[in-house]
Formats: structure tokens, sequence, C-alpha cells
């Protein structure tokens, strides 16, 4: 019964172990200012919408519909662009 339980503490320690050096990893990956932070926040964001709004046009029957839709999805792009990804 021990044994077991040893075991089982030295799972959790290589598993935080892992968890720790997957934090430290990906914290290195972030940018360091807010302003690059906020800038990926805001493509991301856009990215979200564009990939939304292709899903809807997909769907979209009604022309007028549509073309709302291939307009929103012009003006993503170019603010994914304007922000440099």
């Amino acid at each position: 019964m021990a044994r077991g339980w040893e075991s089982k503490a030295v799972e959790d320690q290589v598993q935080e172990a892992e968890e720790r050096a997957r934090l430290a990893e990906r914290s290195a990956l972030l940018p360091d200012s807010p302003e690059e932070r906020e800038r990926l926040k805001q493509i991301e964001s856009l990215k979200l919408s564009r990939a939304r709004t292709l899903d809807q046009l997909e769907r979209a029957t009604r022309p007028a519909h549509r073309q709302m839709l291939q307009r929103t999805l012009v003006a993503l792009e170019k603010q994914i662009e304007e922000l440099g990804d």
C-alpha cells in the first residue's frame, strides 16, 4: 500500500514539473509590452470574427446577406493586415 502511494507522489511531482516547464515556455513566447499583447489580442479577435463570417457566408442564401458578409470579410481582412499579421 505504501509503495503505491509513493509511486503516485512521484508521478504527481513529475506532472507538476512538466506543467511548470510548459508554463515557463509559454510565458517566454508571450510578448513583453502591453501594447504588443493588446495588438495580438486584437488580431486574434479579428481572426475569430473572420472565421465566423466565413461560416455564415457558406450558409447564406440571400444575395443581399451574402454581399453584406463579403463586405464584412473584406473589412476584417484589411484590419488584420493593418495590424501586421
